[in-house]
């Protein structure tokens, strides 16, 4: 178990929100759980349930968000919403070559909301890891009044940029 402290961007902090981590488990029945806590979370605002299932424009809303880097600029984009929808991509290169993948199983999803945190926990198949040397999480949070804030283990640029491989800064384990 990992557990990383996210920090959000200069350009967008947060109204109340103070914290956002993420516990990184990889399980013994073959998942991989990723449990994002968003600390103060009064102010959230959370995505309507759509069904569970692909969603596109996720990250737009409150979201979790996974990388992985495949190599020689290749990687993989997958978002959580609390609404119980899921996206992923594939890229060839930095922004460039998207197309829509299914992974191994599909996320099972879970959002829990109390007094003064919120928890997203996401569990996929840790066969989704399979090829991947670094990763990234992420998250976007929405608070009252549409007010975005991004969360990454670091920041490069100006303007936040999860797709930066500067960011993928969780070493994973060889390719199989």
């Amino acid at each position: 178990m990992q557990i990383h402290a996210l920090k959000h961007h200069q350009n967008f902090s947060p109204e109340k929100v103070s914290q956002v981590s993420v516990r990184w488990t990889e399980l013994n029945d073959g998942r991989l759980m990723l449990r994002y806590a968003i600390s103060d979370c009064k102010s959230l605002v959370l995505p309507d349930f759509r069904g569970k299932g692909r969603g596109d424009d996720l990250w737009k809303m409150t979201c979790g968000e996974l990388f992985l880097y495949d190599g020689e600029g290749c990687y993989r984009e997958y978002n959580f919403s609390p609404s119980q929808q899921w996206s992923a991509y594939e890229f060839s290169g930095y922004r460039m070559g998207r197309r829509d993948i299914d992974p191994i199983d599909p996320p099972q999803i879970i959002a829990e909301r109390g007094q003064s945190i919120f928890m997203l926990t996401v569990f996929l198949s840790q066969k989704e890891l399979r090829g991947a040397t670094r990763g990234a999480v992420c998250a976007v949070v929405e608070e009252n009044g549409g007010r975005p804030s991004y969360w990454a283990m670091s920041h490069h640029k100006l303007e936040p940029d999860f797709h930066d491989p500067a960011c993928f800064g969780l070493h994973l384990a060889p390719p199989e």
